[in-house]
Formats: structure tokens, C-alpha cells, sequence
């Protein structure tokens, strides 16, 4: 599936967010401009705010915040692949985070003893 060669003048930030597959509805992209999640060229902006090539958008999603240079302009939904067309990520990388080793009992051992309880907690620091 491609681009449609006919682009608009303008589209509105929450139907290019959706278009882009930034969130899955629109209705989700259109509240979180209303939440100030997302900003245009540094300012907050509204739903019905227009984009055009060039612009800047700051899209603060659950765990961090992407930057999205809009290049093309779509207002309706395509693949993912012809929508990463329409954007440039400037998002940087994100620090791996480190994976904690969480205990887990065995299943089937029923619940845990007031041994095993101190020593969770002591495990994770919740005790001296």
C-alpha cells in the first residue's frame, strides 16, 4: 500500500498522529493533546491545530517522549511501513534498563512462610 500522491495542505495533529500510528484511535490522539502529552514546535498543543512539513512534534508516550519531524502529510491511516515514510524519528536511544533478578517461588509451593517473607524482604531491601 503507498502514499497517496495527492497530500493536503494541512491535517490536523490528531488525525496525522493516528495516521502515523503514533496512537491506535484518534479519539486516544485527541486526548492526549488535551492532556498537554503532546507539543508542536515546543508549545502544547490542541487536537485541531494544523501540521505542515517541517513542524516538530514532541510525543510523550508511557515511559518516554518521541520527536517526530512531520515530512509528509497523510490524513488517512495507512501501513506502518508507508506511514514511516511521512515522519523523521529524532527520538534518542533510550539506556537499556537493567534487569533485576525478581525471585519467584516455584508453583505449586503454596504460600509463602514468615521465613520466606523476611527473606524476600531482606532481598529486596526492605529489611536490615
Amino acid at each position: 500500500m503507498s502514499i497517496p500522491t495527492s497530500s493536503p495542505k494541512s491535517v490536523r495533529i490528531d488525525a496525522w498522529l493516528w495516521a502515523i500510528r503514533a496512537y491506535k484511535t484518534r479519539s486516544a490522539a485527541t486526548a492526549a493533546c488535551r492532556a498537554g502529552h503532546v507539543r508542536l514546535n515546543g508549545n502544547p498543543a490542541k487536537a485541531s491545530q494544523a501540521v505542515v512539513p517541517g513542524d516538530t512534534l514532541r510525543v510523550r508516550q508511557p515511559g518516554y517522549e518521541r520527536i517526530l519531524e512531520v515530512r509528509q502529510l497523510i490524513a488517512k491511516r495507512v501501513g506502518a511501513e508507508a506511514a514511516s515514510h511521512c515522519y523523521t524519528d529524532h527520538t534518542p536511544e533510550r539506556p537499556p534498563t537493567p534487569s533485576l533478578g525478581i525471585p519467584q517461588r516455584d508453583r505449586g509451593t503454596g504460600r509463602p512462610t514468615k521465613k520466606d517473607r523476611r527473606e524476600l524482604e531482606r532481598l529486596r531491601g526492605l529489611r536490615g
